[in-house]
């Protein structure tokens, strides 16, 4: 572990940072981690912020569920933490270099194992008290905004329990304190005007702070108001005594008695008594500078970092350009005309404002000509009226601006086109550009992209438009009010209005009328503003083959997708989909969270399915195309191979080229799958979610991901009988219960087998009938049934021989064999095992020829022949790698080690069951059933491992770190074994 959160990993260094100053977040060198659900974030939230010091289990328990503990207690601690170690350690590393050790019962996050945001807080903190006690105003404001600029918005958001409120609380005290200090050290610079922008906007949220009250006087006073900084003192007086009935304290009334007495001294410090300067003879300016901005009207809600970023020093030098894109309703004009009043007083010659109209409902857009003209006008140009041409009009309007110091802000562009023209001359000039579209045709100094408001900043918008006390009265409908708006400030504007034009309106009246995505957008408008009109003209402004992508984005069957989808839906090549997706993006009517990868925004996906509808047939085609991209993409990664699903389309044009590519393209739709089912069926494509759902479901299995099996299969069979495919009902039932095998639940499996087969047969379906045959023999097998189960995979076997049915055939003969090695009937178990790995082949799916190797190679390790095992269990552990299965992958290494234990390699022996381990670490105890048995399994080979090669007392710790596994007690057989092993040598 190295200094600023580094860890040294094969000679590369990798960084760490998280961060907390608003939901929490974590990078490793740049990347983004998955800190999982929110509990997990309190956890680490608990630990990190008390980084180096050790926190005991009922420390954590109750700083993370309060009064509320789950009822497992101590025993849901460790899977928190290793899913935390697992998504934040490096790789490689082991637990002496995990970023959480174990620590005298507890947990301790390491000191310095990532970079803090927090830290870099506190640093910032101390730097700016250190230069203000030195008398650098500038250098501490300047590190006070520094540290602003860190928080994303309320710290911890969205982290429960005691702990993370108490820590949310010191540090939204602590982002508090800065702010004053900031705007203490602007009025002691002299530049009190700017202080008294922020200084409305910090009091209005607590407006019984004295402090701030004192720190707001003194801005007055110095921006040249006494009077008014009076006044605020006896409306504060006011206040204090009616609603809490105290009087000011000394600190308010001392500043109060300085403003009578004016004295500057005390109210204003340094900038009181600085000499004045001798008066430069002013350049001579045409008129007196003029200031075009809006008003700054409305509540700016979660824009600190944005406004930061636009506010930030720009070059002297030359004219400086900031742009600022995002969709319909997303704030872009409050947020620059904000900014602007902010840099107001850096550009002496003025700030002007142009509205270019490019989404305006009564004019789309407005020609530059008219434009320069009105500018040149503001500028004091004499008779540009009369100039009509646009390369004359920009020579007149640079000449006017060069030897100017202006602001311009542009909104509502259409183009970095309509831009170029309208730029001033004047060095040290700044324009800030805000529009729908990314302006890449730009030269731009700074871009910044506006995302609908977070969860907590679009509850503040709302608070603050409909008023705090109503808006508290009904949390829970509140935030699901700021869900229904997407966040979108224009939305929550409107729900607003509505609810305060309709007093007798509860939030949760305005949430159920806004239920379903018919009314949803219905019930955003008010007077002349809505939010499908602002969608609608980003819209109209689109090539007609981008609309057409627009409105097959629409019918999209999960949040993201990539290239593929549109593709599909548009009969076009992926990279002509992708100019599309790109060129939506800059239309900001798409967003994109990831290289490849894009979804749009709920209420713009709403507004994207309504334009679907309104062209059923091609809506119809669309929606069809999709499913089939998802059946065809299932049907080639599943380890049955396309040829084993008897009925429906099989691939043909699908622009996957192997089962990789098909399995890496379902890898990137992560938790969405299961949605490609609901959607198929809410259509009421039931035979589309019943093959879809059958070809995932060994998909899931295979990734340990069984209960979104489960789910799907139970949505698809719900329709099964709707559908045209009578195959369904029976195969939908062979596919749940394969699913339970996987899971141990043995007799629940053979409930779903015995349905399946009493379906297939009384619709005399062969290829079912045998499917059906071969989960009951398997579950008679697991149960101990033996001559049952090979009655039952025997005949399921010959039937699928008969129809040819490869994957069948493949895993009914590895049954078989494993049958008659039970038996001792090894020579014909051996031949069943070399036909499944010949079927398997045919099949090219590496996991299961794997799967028939490993059965093999069982046997041969049984037999003690070492040499010939081996040389399978490589074999087939290569391929298992090759497959991406990490469970089979961790077995058949422990399973070789325990080969070369056999011939007597105890060093490569005890190699392999450790590299089983790191493979098992990587696997989640909250999915994968099999966690805790193999474990106890790898640790017990280990330890006999290292009793033959003498170290008992390390084959000892192996054996009693397998009794302690979590769940030990379940798997009686490992726990004998491991008991065994500890008698051997020499401890109970």
């Amino acid at each position: 572990m190295g200094d600023g959160g580094s860890v040294v990993s094969g000679g590369v260094r990798q960084r760490l940072r998280i961060a907390v100053l608003g939901p929490v977040l974590a990078w490793r060198d740049g990347t983004p981690l998955d800190l999982g659900p929110v509990r997990r974030q309190a956890v680490l939230a608990a630990l990190l912020l008390r980084a180096g010091t050790p926190t005991g289990p009922e420390q954590l328990l109750d700083g993370v569920w309060g009064a509320n503990p789950p009822g497992s207690g101590r025993r849901v601690l460790p899977s928190y933490v290793y899913q935390l170690r697992k998504a934040l350690d490096a790789e490689g590393a082991g637990p002496a270099e995990s970023v959480i050790r174990s620590d005298r019962g507890g947990y301790c996050f390491a000191r310095d194992a990532a970079e803090l945001d927090v830290a870099e807080l506190a640093e910032l903190g101390g730097a700016a008290q250190r230069a203000k006690e030195s008398g650098d105003l500038a250098a501490a404001m300047d590190r006070c905004s520094e540290a602003l600029a860190l928080f994303r918005g309320e710290p911890l958001a969205g982290v429960p329990g005691p702990f993370a409120q108490g820590e949310r609380g010191r540090l939204t005290q602590r982002r508090r304190t800065l702010q004053q200090e900031r705007l203490d050290c602007l009025v002691l610079l002299g530049r009190s005007a700017e202080a008294l922008d922020d200084l409305a906007a910090v009091a209005a949220s607590d407006p019984y702070d004295e402090s701030l009250m004192a720190l707001r006087m003194r801005a007055l006073y110095g921006s040249g108001h006494q009077a008014e900084a009076l006044n605020a003192y006896q409306d504060m007086r006011k206040r204090l005594r009616d609603e809490l009935g105290v009087d000011p304290g000394a600190e308010l009334r001392r500043v109060h008695q300085a403003v009578l007495r004016r004295d500057d001294q005390l109210l204003l410090g340094p900038a009181a008594t600085r000499p004045a300067a001798a008066p430069a003879t002013p350049p001579a300016r045409p008129r007196r500078p003029v200031n075009e901005l809006p008003g700054d009207t409305g509540h700016l809600a979660g824009r600190e970092r944005e406004l930061a970023l636009l506010t930030a020093p720009l070059a002297d030098a030359a004219v400086s350009v900031v742009a600022v894109d995002g969709p319909a309703g997303v704030g872009k004009s409050a947020l620059a005309v904000r900014a602007a009043w902010r840099l107001r007083e850096h550009y002496p010659d003025g700030c002007l404002f142009a509205d270019l109209r490019a989404h305006s409902t009564e004019q789309h857009g407005i020609a530059p000509q008219r434009i320069l003209r009105r500018l040149l006008r503001s500028v004091g140009a004499a008779e540009s009226e009369v100039l009509d041409d646009l390369d004359e009009l920009v020579a007149a309007w640079r000449a006017a601006t060069s030897s100017l110091r202006l602001l311009l802000v542009l909104d509502d562009v259409p183009g970095a086109q309509q831009v170029r023209p309208l730029l001033p001359a004047g060095p040290g000039s700044a324009v800030i550009v805000a529009g729908r579209r990314r302006l890449a045709g730009l030269d731009a100094d700074r871009r910044v992209s506006l995302e609908p408001l977070a969860a907590g900043d679009a509850v503040s918008l709302l608070r603050h438009v409909l008023g705090e006390a109503r808006a508290d009265r009904e949390p829970e409908a509140a935030q699901e009010l700021v869900r229904l708006c997407d966040g979108l400030p224009l939305a929550l504007r409107i729900a607003g209005a509505r609810l305060q034009n309709r007093p007798a309106w509860t939030l949760a009246y305005l949430v159920e009328r806004m239920s379903g995505d018919e009314r949803r957008l219905g019930e955003l408008s008010a007077g002349d503003r809505s939010v499908e009109a602002a969608f609608r003209l980003s819209y109209e402004q689109l090539a007609p083959m981008q609309q057409r992508g627009f409105r097959a984005l629409g019918l999209s069957p999960t949040v993201e997708f990539d290239p593929l989808t549109p593709a599909a839906v548009l009969g076009c090549p992926p990279l002509d989909a992708e100019w599309i997706l790109e060129s939506l993006v800059d239309a900001s009517l798409l967003q994109q969270p990831r290289p490849g990868r894009y979804r749009l925004h709920d209420l713009v996906r709403v507004h994207a399915r309504r334009l679907a509808d309104a062209t059923p047939g091609e809506a119809d085609e669309a929606r069809t195309a999709v499913l089939r991209l998802y059946l065809d993409a299932a049907r080639i990664a599943s380890d049955w191979g396309p040829d084993a699903f008897l009925t429906g389309p099989r691939p043909a044009a699908a622009p996957f080229p192997d089962w990789k590519d098909a399995d890496g393209w379902l890898d990137a739709a992560g938790g969405e799958l299961v949605d490609v089912v609901g959607h198929a069926a809410a259509l009421g494509e039931a035979d589309y979610a019943c093959w879809i759902a059958e070809a995932l479901s060994d998909y899931f299995a295979r990734r340990g991901r069984y209960h979104e099996c489960r789910t799907a299969l139970e949505i698809a069979l719900a329709h099964a009988e709707e559908a045209g495919d009578r195959r369904m009902p029976s195969a939908l039932r062979t596919c749940m219960g394969v699913n339970d095998l996987y899971q141990g639940r043995h007799q629940e499996g053979h409930a779903w087998f015995t349905e399946a087969l009493h379906l297939a047969r009384r619709r005399a379906d062969r290829g079912e009938e045998a499917r059906a045959l071969a989960g009951l023999g398997a579950a008679d097998l697991y149960a101990g049934r033996a001559e049952q189960a090979m009655t039952r995979i025997a005949d399921a076997v010959e039937q699928a021989q008969r129809s040819d049915d490869s994957w069948l055939v493949a895993m009914g003969l590895c049954l078989l064999g494993s049958l008659h090695q039970l038996h001792g009937r090894n020579e014909e178990a051996l031949a069943c095992f070399a036909s499944s790995v010949t079927r398997a082949e045919k099949i090219g799916r590496p996991r299961m020829i794997s799967r028939s190797l490993a059965c093999a190679a069982d046997l041969h390790h049984g037999l003690g022949q070492y040499g010939e095992a081996r040389t399978f269990y490589r074999q087939a552990a290569d391929l298992a790698e090759r497959a991406g299965d990490v469970l089979l992958h961790a077995i058949l290494l422990t399973r070789l080690g325990s080969a070369e234990l056999g011939d007597g390699n105890l060093s490569a022996a005890a190699a392999l069951h450790h590299q089983a381990l790191s493979h098992h670490r990587t696997l989640s105890p909250l999915t994968e059933p099999h966690f805790a048995r193999l474990e106890m399994d790898i640790r017990y080979r280990l330890g006999r491992t290292y009793s033959a090669a003498g170290r008992v007392a390390e084959a000892r710790e192996q054996f009693r770190s397998a009794l302690a596994v979590p769940g030990a007690g379940e798997h009686p057989m490992e726990r004998s074994q491991a008991l065994a092993g500890l008698e051997e040598c020499g401890a109970g």
